[in-house]
């Protein structure tokens, strides 16, 4: 059940960083969809490694072979079964490390969770495991898009350097005009410096992606352990590298008086809004129609081109230095995997309501 993700739109995933290939099942897919395959690559390709000089070098092409569920460009309403395969594994970039517990990895609670582990670039903890998750999410966002829903991404911090720009003044198509995703040109040259210069520091650096769903219907989520941020959290939480999830007005709404916080709510031309959005797009745990934006935080990446004190198997104490291809900030990689994430959520949720009225 845990690599298991959904309950009607439900995605399972397998394989390993550096085994022959990794892939998924997508069961619960509506039939008579007609997908575009070549939009679901164009996701991979903005979540590969390889595509600039901020992230790891890993070349991998990503591509996505569909073995079920698809006929004549529709969804046939059965599992859609598919594979990625892994082209470029370095095996040996992570021998030294066999017998090693790297700090801030899961080598050591998968070593003693299952008695053995795949050392090689993380195995099933490694974040290649996350392009399975772009190819459904990419089907899920195709599916959203014919219902009106949007779903953007974009990272809004990089260290210290925060883009303070309120989402509603962002062009969402400038996402990927850059580097770094940010649609701000001005912000993103200085997030791609900071990176950069980390990166020769043999350092990492973490930050904050902010996603926004847009056009979202009222009525998605449960009233108790469904409630639709609740799942989104448990999504973007699942993601690796991520320290942290709010949405609305998140940690800053603790600081406010009700009376400020309190979204009100209004009528024109029988359209019901709020005047305010602190609550981000859901009350009660289910989506008011407004805009749903939240916040995911990520740690930096564990691997550190420097020496740092750890431990081995024997539990000896060991200087410890990171080899071969990493990435210094996942951030620009994350994008794509956060709408992913977010489109799932929320194309699941829509379906689970379908089934509450005939």
């Amino acid at each position: 059940m845990s690599n298991s993700f959904g309950k009607i739109f439900r995605l399972t995933t397998f394989g390993e960083s550096h085994g022959v290939a990794i892939g998924g099942i997508i069961d619960g897919c509506p039939a008579g969809i007609s997908l575009d395959l070549d939009l679901i690559q164009s996701e991979l390709e903005r979540r590969k490694p390889g595509q600039s000089k901020i992230v790891t070098q890993r070349k991998e092409g990503d591509i996505v072979n569909f073995l079920s569920g698809i006929f004549e460009g529709k969804t046939t309403g059965t599992p859609i079964g598919f594979n990625i395969e892994n082209t470029n594994q370095k095996s040996k970039d992570y021998s030294h490390i066999k017998d090693q517990f790297r700090p801030s990895h899961a080598d050591y609670t998968y070593e003693k969770k299952y008695g053995h582990r795949d050392y090689r670039g993380g195995g099933r903890s490694s974040a290649r495991e996350t392009a399975c998750r772009v190819v459904a999410g990419a089907i899920a966002k195709q599916i959203l898009g014919e219902l009106g829903i949007s779903v953007h991404s974009f990272v809004k911090s990089v260290g210290n350097i925060c883009l303070e720009k309120p989402y509603q003044d962002l062009d969402f198509s400038l996402i990927d005009s850059n580097i770094v995703r940010c649609p701000d040109s001005v912000k993103a040259s200085e997030m791609i410096e900071l990176i950069d210069q980390t990166r020769k520091n043999g350092d990492t650096i973490g930050g904050i992606i902010q996603g926004v769903v847009k056009n979202c219907p009222v009525g998605l989520g449960e009233p108790v352990f469904g409630k639709l941020h609740a799942e989104l959290g448990a999504a973007m939480l699942s993601i690796n590298a991520v320290k942290g999830f709010e949405y609305g007005s998140g940690f800053e709404g603790s600081k406010m008086l009700g009376s400020k916080h309190n979204d009100s709510i209004t009528i024109e031309n029988n359209n019901i809004s709020t005047t305010s959005n602190n609550s981000g797009g859901i009350q009660g745990g289910i989506s008011n129609g407004e805009d749903i934006y939240f916040n995911v935080a990520f740690k930096p990446v564990a691997t550190i081109m420097q020496q740092q004190e750890s431990l081995d198997k024997n539990h000896k104490k060991i200087i410890v230095e990171g080899k071969g291809r990493h990435d210094p900030c996942v951030l620009p990689r994350a994008v794509p995997i956060v709408d992913a994430m977010a489109a799932i959520v929320i194309l699941d949720n829509y379906l689970i309501n379908r089934t509450r009225t005939l």
